[in-house]
């Protein structure tokens, strides 16, 4: 498949609606092998579902190309918050006060501080990570205030097979009335209703890289 034509599609889709949202290509499953072509072209926003693939893959690039910025948006377990704060550039699934009291802890230990978004639970699913819309403005004050961690928006998952509008304008809510300005909602079927509910990160795979591998 064509994946710069791919890429400069969905680009140009996305610059036809806003000019300052950030495209994030999901990367997760590919080889730098298949990346390779929109890295070429100076693409610096990536993608990855799990901490120890990610360094794996992207670790001797950043080596020389530390312009990349990688994007944790799978969930982090407290176990993996030390390589990920010294691996990523931002962290879009901040869901729980133990991960938060984790993240202030080791970002003081190593002199560190990533940009997050907190992810809320907006459809209210028993199955998905994130905090729920009645706890939300509860939990941004507690990690922006009292731990001082570096949150800049909110991102949400909606729903599969319903309308995500309804969830993109509710997360828009939430981040307005939090005084929170950035938020991470889109993927490849849903990303230009997110952008028109006015979100600025935008996670984008299949659509870009083709069907991924399962796992």
């Amino acid at each position: 498949m064509d994946i710069l034509k791919n890429y400069n599609q969905v680009l140009n889709n996305i610059n036809n609606i806003s000019k300052d949202a950030i495209l994030i290509v999901v990367s997760k499953t590919f080889l730098i092998s298949h990346i390779k072509p929109i890295i070429d072209l100076g693409h610096i926003h990536f993608g990855e579902n799990r901490v120890q693939e990610s360094i794996t893959k992207w670790s001797d690039l950043l080596k020389v190309n530390q312009s990349i910025k990688l994007h944790l948006i799978g969930k982090l377990q407290t176990n993996k918050v030390v390589e990920a704060i010294n691996h990523f550039s931002v962290i879009h699934s901040l869901d729980s006060e133990k991960l938060a009291l984790k993240i202030f802890q080791e970002e003081k230990n190593f002199n560190k501080k990533l940009d997050y978004f907190i992810q809320i639970n907006i459809g209210q699913e028993n199955q998905k990570s994130g905090i729920s819309i009645e706890d939300s403005s509860k939990f941004i004050n507690f990690c922006k205030s009292e731990l001082k961690i570096n949150v800049i928006g909110l991102m949400c998952l909606p729903p599969i097979a319903k309308d995500p509008k309804k969830y993109f304008l509710d997360l828009k809510k939430i981040a307005n009335n939090n005084q929170l300005f950035n938020l991470s909602m889109g993927m490849s079927n849903d990303y230009l209703e997110a952008l028109k509910c006015s979100s600025n990160y935008l996670r984008i795979g299949s659509a870009i890289l083709g069907d991924r591998k399962n796992y």
